[in-house]
């Protein structure tokens, strides 16, 4: 994914002030900011949920996407959610999917409703769903809020095996945690990009 000179504006507050960002192949990436800093901004500029306003996303394959909140139809169960996405992304079986149901402990939910699962279980739901068509870049919006501590380790040892498959995992999020299991990592402040080392310095 290359991303060149992406500004945005809502009215007269500048959120973007000119973000490039190159994500090669095989990188744990992140990008920390404090809230309000234009974070989800930018992810749904790179998701092309937002237009930017001036700038350039390129998207080389496929991508998925882990919104803040989890877009699920509370009247739906976990496995009918599976099979509609299954259908959108044309994919031949749910197999994908049932194997991370399996990784992220919440295969035993299949037949549950959204609207009665625990905040981190949808979010495991809403992970499965951006991951169950194999993409080459997986975009995730402060991905890991209500896991506890043992899917939390379980996402980090996914995101490793992502970076071992060759794909790219770009998380964003308003806490630097787990800054050692990221290859790169940039600081959004006063709608820019900086660097590790620039913003230590």
């Amino acid at each position: 994914m290359d991303v060149k000179g992406v500004h945005h504006a809502y009215g007269r507050r500048v959120v973007l002030r000119g973000i490039d960002i190159s994500l090669r192949r095989g990188v744990v990436a992140g990008i920390v900011g404090e809230n309000g800093a234009g974070k989800s901004t930018l992810l749904k500029i790179l998701a092309g949920e937002l237009r930017p306003q001036r700038g350039v996303v390129v998207h080389r394959g496929r991508f998925g996407y882990c919104p803040q909140d989890a877009v699920l139809n509370d009247a739906l169960t976990v496995r009918q959610h599976l099979k509609f996405f299954m259908t959108a992304f044309d994919l031949p079986d749910l197999c994908r999917a049932e194997g991370l149901m399996e990784v992220l402990r919440f295969s035993e939910y299949a037949d549950e409703r959204a609207g009665v699962l625990s905040g981190g279980t949808r979010q495991k739901l809403n992970l499965t769903l951006a991951l169950m068509h194999d993409p080459q870049v997986l975009l995730l919006d402060e991905p890991y809020q209500g896991f506890d501590w043992d899917t939390y380790r379980r996402f980090w040892d996914l995101a490793a095996g992502l970076r071992e498959a060759g794909r790219s995992v770009l998380v964003v999020s308003h806490l630097a945690y787990d800054t050692g299991r990221l290859d790169e990592l940039w600081y959004l402040e006063g709608g820019v990009l900086r660097p590790r080392a620039e913003a230590a310095a």
